[in-house]
């Protein structure tokens, strides 16, 4: 039968490695041979899991990156014994997540893949693959990485850099190293607005479909009936910071009358401690069941993140039949239509306060079975992830 390998920094944890995971099962329901090689964490898996590296490794990994600018080019050992599990495994079909995140040399790792002469697929969560240095730079509006990057903006953006600026450097290999697979190499982007930014890179002649993200929608439904005094306004992130809109939020909250109420979920202990007194703050969630309830009671999600390719926590809320609000950003406004949600201009805290109003003035039950028929309809991940099967399929028939 054939085998499939995936890489991604995680397994069956995050959103990544959740997507990771899924299409793993799927592929397996298909006659596959599913395996799993991951960066960090201690998962359990339905596929054959593979460690790359130590923690050690990946602290090294870490120092280097910020002492050097390098991030992607220490973890050597790591990688070397990686390539050789995977010519041990000869799989059909290698699919690349995020190959970022202080664990992989990607040189060393597409070396490998040139010898092996399968077809990669390769799905882009973020930017970092075709800039010198930064995953995302829509936030400062950064056009370096259709040209050149070089005297880098964001140095100290993750993945943060001390001193070193290798930016010209970095971008001048990875366009080298990403580009050296040829017509096997075929790129996932996860919006139409990432789609047409990779079209506009260095890896614009490259095979680049588009597939979105999906989510369980046997797990992200309403599961209860949805908070009527105070009313919530619901905001989601695994790692808060300006950039997602935690100062948006915060200052959204003082916009609002006085029966809704802003609850951020997500927040680390010290964000938790710094709250004002006119926002509930919730540490991250125990599991997707607690989140699917959090979505659920929700009278509208707000996103307000200023730079995003396709944010799962779109629709999820969605799928949990709570209407989105979001920043004009990146692919975010491709979750919602008229119907299901609102898109106001990137940092435009009157309109977003203005939206939530208008939202929760015609909050029906009708309103929330639109947002679920749009999430079944577009985002079930059982339908999504199919299309990386018959991707698989069709690149697997080419050999």
């Amino acid at each position: 039968m054939p085998r499939l390998l995936q890489i991604n920094v995680t397994a069956n944890q995050g959103s990544h490695g959740r997507i990771a995971e899924d299409i793993g099962l799927l592929a397996m329901s298909r006659g596959w041979d599913s395996f799993i090689a991951y960066g960090r964490g201690r998962p359990r898996s339905s596929s054959q899991l593979i460690r790359i590296g130590s923690k050690a490794d990946m602290y090294a990994h870490g120092a280097e990156s910020r002492l050097l600018d390098n991030h992607g080019l220490a973890s050597r050992g790591a990688t070397r014994r990686l390539a050789r599990i995977i010519e041990e495994i000869a799989p059909d079909i290698v699919h690349l997540h995020n190959i970022h995140g202080y664990y992989v040399n990607y040189p060393i790792l597409f070396d490998c893949l040139r010898r092996l002469g399968v077809p990669v697929v390769w799905t882009f969560h973020d930017c970092w693959p075709f800039t010198g240095h930064c995953a995302n730079f829509m936030a400062i509006g950064c056009e370096k990485w259709r040209t050149g990057c070089g005297s880098c903006p964001r140095l100290s953006a993750y993945p943060a850099s001390l001193f070193a600026d290798r930016s010209a450097a970095n971008f001048q290999l990875k366009k080298e190293v990403f580009t050296s697979l040829g017509s096997r190499l075929a790129i996932v982007a996860v919006s139409k607005f990432q789609q047409r930014y990779i079209s506009d890179s260095f890896l614009g002649s490259c095979d680049i479909r588009q597939i979105y993200n999906g989510v369980d929608t046997a797990v992200f439904r309403p599961v209860c009936e949805k908070d009527t005094e105070p009313r919530m306004v619901l905001g989601v992130a695994n790692v808060w910071n300006r950039d997602k809109g935690l100062d948006d939020m915060i200052a959204l909250s003082e916009m609002l009358p006085g029966d809704m109420r802003v609850v951020l979920a997500g927040l680390s202990p010290s964000q938790l401690r710094r709250l004002p007194a006119g926002v509930t703050g919730i540490a991250h969630t125990e599991g997707v069941a607690e989140l699917a309830r959090l979505y659920s009671r929700a009278t509208v999600f707000v996103n307000p993140t200023w730079e995003d390719n396709f944010p799962t926590t779109n629709i999820e809320a969605l799928a949990c039949g709570t209407p989105v609000i979001t920043y004009r950003t990146g692919g975010s406004p491709e979750a919602v239509d008229a119907a299901t949600g609102m898109v106001v201009p990137r940092g435009d805290l009157a309109a977003l306060a203005g939206a939530v109003k208008e939202i929760a003035s015609c909050s029906t039950e009708a309103l929330g079975e639109q947002c679920r028929a749009r999430a079944l309809a577009l985002y079930d991940k059982k339908e999504r992830y199919t299309e990386y099967i018959a991707l698989y399929e069709d690149l697997f028939g080419t050999l």
